[in-house]
């Protein structure tokens, strides 16, 4: 049977693989041959399950979006990730990892972080786990989203920013690579999407597949089948898509769509739209979908969501796109913020920009009656209300001086 998951090389099709510094190699191997044996361990299991449950608060609600509903014309349910604790599905993946890097006698963790929202999971659990935790963000990321910076550090956590190239994901993720091949023995790497050598994209989907689970037993009792017509989400590194799609990626009677980050459009030269843009390539230890230029150097991307401002992609995601698994739509900044203001004036929830990006892929798809959509939402947008204010009064400024206008 033809399968879209990871192979026993670590591959996703021809995308994947683990090309890293000789130094991180025992590191990646000693994590390869623990992780599935660790994951599916009968006490791991136990542990994970109980603090999802009695900490994150899962099962997330499965909600039927009425009033969205009735605009587009189907059934919309919302897989609200933005009610876990901490305000998104990172949490899925670091409360998972926290305790394989215990298992593993690890005593430091490091991670990197664009919206914030994986630091201050990974933060959540260090301090649950008393253990040491060192956070690498951009300094443009710091800057914009610095609610997220000081809930960090008073979680306990060290927030190091980062000044080199545009101090976005890229460049943390970059400075948190060089601070393991410093300190390979004790310290333990929580990534946070679906990026970086093998194992990591099949660790994090594994870890982030409570949401498609819940999602199947949820619409069962809802509509009396567990399966959705449409699956959609958000896309950058592709960890809460990895988790949506997770039990339905070979169910072709489900189409999947992803939505990336369009910037100001892609042929604008501000993007981080990676599966429209990208080509072949190596980045973070993977080979995957990276936008670069003739000469093989990382272009810099852009996004007003620093969740998706990544020059790569999950090669989970890249291969869904090479064989049209998955369809990749390219929702720009200003139809995200309206997805976004729109979602909150019809059903009073205000989405992090990053989910906002997978709503702006409801009025570009023509849906049936029947039809029934689940659709991720990852996070919720307190981080960004900086944002969101000014785009409000942006509109307002723009709107009064339209009326002024003789």
């Amino acid at each position: 049977m033809k399968t879209y998951q990871v192979n026993e090389n670590g591959y996703y099709g021809e995308f994947g693989g683990a090309y890293i510094p000789e130094i991180l190699h025992r590191c990646v191997t000693e994590l390869k041959e623990t992780y599935l044996q660790t994951l599916e361990s009968e006490s791991f299991r136990r542990e994970y399950e109980e603090l999802l449950r009695d900490y994150v608060g899962r099962p997330s609600p499965l909600y039927l979006a009425r009033r969205l509903s009735g605009k587009y014309g189907c059934r919309i349910y919302l897989k609200r990730e933005d009610l876990n604790h901490t305000g998104a599905h990172k949490i899925n993946n670091t409360v998972g990892q926290i305790l394989l890097a215990r298992r593993m006698g690890k005593t430091r963790i490091i991670a990197e972080t664009g919206a914030g929202q994986h630091g201050v999971a990974t933060a959540t659990v260090c301090a649950l786990m008393n253990m040491e935790c060192i956070v690498y963000m951009g300094k443009t990321d710091v800057e914009r989203q610095y609610a997220n910076v000081q809930k960090m550090e008073m979680l306990g956590a060290s927030v190091i920013p980062v000044t080199s190239g545009n101090r976005t994901l890229k460049d943390a993720t970059n400075e948190a690579i060089r601070d393991w091949c410093c300190h390979p023995s004790d310290t333990y790497y929580i990534i946070g999407s679906t990026v970086g050598p093998h194992p990591y994209p099949d660790m994090v989907a594994r870890l982030q597949s409570v949401i498609s689970e819940e999602i199947k037993k949820q619409l069962t009792e809802k509509e009396g089948r567990d399966y959705p017509d449409y699956l959609i989400a958000c896309v950058g590194g592709g960890s809460n898509a990895a988790g949506s799609i997770y039990h339905y990626i070979d169910d072709e009677r489900v189409k999947i769509v992803l939505a990336e980050a369009g910037g100001k459009g892609i042929h604008s030269g501000m993007s981080a739209a990676t599966i429209h843009l990208g080509k072949r390539g190596i980045i973070h230890g993977a080979r995957t979908l990276v936008m670069q230029n003739e000469d093989g150097q990382i272009e810099e991307p852009y996004s007003i969501s620093a969740g998706l401002d990544y020059p790569g992609i999950g090669p989970m995601h890249a291969n869904l796109s090479e064989n049209k698994r998955a369809g990749i739509l390219s929702i720009n900044d200003e139809e995200a913020l309206s997805a976004a203001f729109e979602l909150t004036r019809l059903e009073g929830i205000i989405p992090a920009l990053e989910s906002a990006h997978a709503l702006g892929v409801l009025n570009k798809i023509q849906f049936k009656t029947n039809d029934v959509i689940v659709l991720t939402l990852s996070g919720r947008g307190d981080k960004d209300m900086n944002t969101y204010i000014e785009s409000n009064n942006k509109n307002k400024t723009e709107n009064n001086n339209s009326n002024n206008i003789v």
